[in-house]
């Protein structure tokens, strides 16, 4: 796992709003996934060069197993 900058060294990554985000913009999770695993990102960083949180396919798979 580790962090990048706000395009996570990729510029056209599938991002999807997490569905636990709220509507009005400020408080939304981001996720793009690639055959190298799951970007993380907060979309409110995302304008300011904020990080993207590269998570391998194993321990994505352990996250949403243990939630």
């Amino acid at each position: 796992m580790n962090a990048e900058d706000a395009t996570g060294g990729q510029v056209n990554l599938p991002w999807r709003t997490s569905s636990y985000s709220t509507g009005s913009g400020g408080e939304c999770v981001e996720v793009a996934l690639t055959a190298a695993g799951v970007h993380v990102r907060d979309s409110k960083c995302v304008a300011q060069g904020g990080p993207v949180l590269k998570v391998g396919s194993t321990a994505w798979a352990a996250l949403l197993e243990a939630t």
